[in-house]
């Protein structure tokens, strides 16, 4: 579903409150930040605010923030599954500090990692102190928290086969942050129990131990049969998850639809279930293009296709197709 809607203007004294709360954090407390920087389709508008936390402290002052303000929150990550439509959010953005929330530690088989590390980072790290099970993870180009909040997968894998537990901390509720283990956090595919206002701070892995040589070789494959197969530019990666039983790419694929341009946007011609959107182009091209290609294959194939991409801010009005 499309996430809250509305302009960065609109949120008026709420704004106001919110950065009373927030000014011991200075310049990591921005009003009107820009997010779609942040994000790998580079296009999108802005917060109404935008905070850089670098620690639990700065994310419990965010939270005291969002309670005083009543303003919605969007944790952001590293923005590889994120579409924010061109009139922004009207709320408060959340980004981890890379500095301090991408440590890595190892006890045993089990490896801890901060949220904000890159998941090819971590696959490349755990290859290298001698583990097996996360060689998958270096052709994700996600954060370690969003890859807990989708449950992040590929190449016959996914975050649900290895993860321990996570820490994770609610923006929205009363307690502080809390270890949920793996039998709490309701995987399925692309699905997590991680709701949009939990800010997931480390997630602990366990895993096997592995040959490093093995585990090198492992990952040069994989990145080379992602380079030959799907694009690169600016793309949030697939753009709507699998059907049972077949492919949203094949399904895109065979309904035509590779190649079709809407403005600044364009279903890849290498792989259909990516959409690029054109350098300076426009977050709602992407939007429209999205309903276009739904609407098209279900005509064609009567299978609705649900987006994998978060769509953050767009309203009914903003596509003929209607919200998801």
């Amino acid at each position: 579903m499309a996430e809250p809607a509305g302009s960065v203007d609109e949120a008026g004294d709420r704004v106001d409150a919110a950065l009373a709360v927030l000014r011991d954090l200075g310049e990591r407390a921005v009003r009107g930040g820009a997010l779609g920087p942040l994000t790998t389709y580079r296009v999108g508008g802005a917060a109404s605010i935008l905070v850089t936390a670098r620690s639990l402290d700065d994310l419990s002052l965010a939270k005291t923030a969002l309670a005083e303000s009543g303003l919605p929150v969007l944790v952001v990550g590293r923005g590889s599954n994120l579409l924010v439509s061109d009139r922004g959010f009207p709320g408060i953005a959340i980004v981890l500090d890379p500095s301090t929330f991408s440590d890595l530690s190892v006890q045993g088989t089990f490896v801890r990692a901060g949220a904000a590390l890159p998941l090819p980072s971590l696959a490349r790290q755990s290859v290298e102190a001698g583990f097996a099970g996360l060689e998958w993870g270096v052709g994700v180009p996600g954060s370690v928290g969003g890859a807990v909040r989708m449950n992040a997968g590929g190449h016959g894998s996914d975050v649900a086969h290895h993860l321990e537990s996570a820490t994770l901390l609610d923006l929205t509720g009363d307690r502080g942050p809390e270890d949920v283990p793996v039998e709490r956090m309701e995987f399925a595919y692309r699905h997590s129990a991680v709701t949009p206002a939990a800010v997931v701070v480390s997630a602990c892995f366990r895993l096997s131990a592995g040959d490093s040589e093995d585990g090198r070789r492992t990952i040069r494959e994989i990145v080379r049969w992602r380079r030959e197969h799907q694009p690169g530019g600016q793309n949030a990666g697939s753009v709507f998850t699998n059907p049972p039983g077949t492919s949203a790419g094949w399904l895109v694929d065979s309904a035509g639809l590779k190649g079709r341009r809407w403005r600044t946007a364009e279903v890849s011609p290498k792989h259909a279930n990516f959409i690029q959107a054109d350098r300076g182009g426009s977050a709602d091209d992407v939007y429209e293009l999205i309903h276009l290609v739904r609407a098209e294959v279900l005509r064609q194939h009567g299978i609705e296709l649900r987006p994998e991409v978060r769509l953050i801010g767009f309203t009914p009005s903003t596509s003929s197709g209607g919200s998801e």
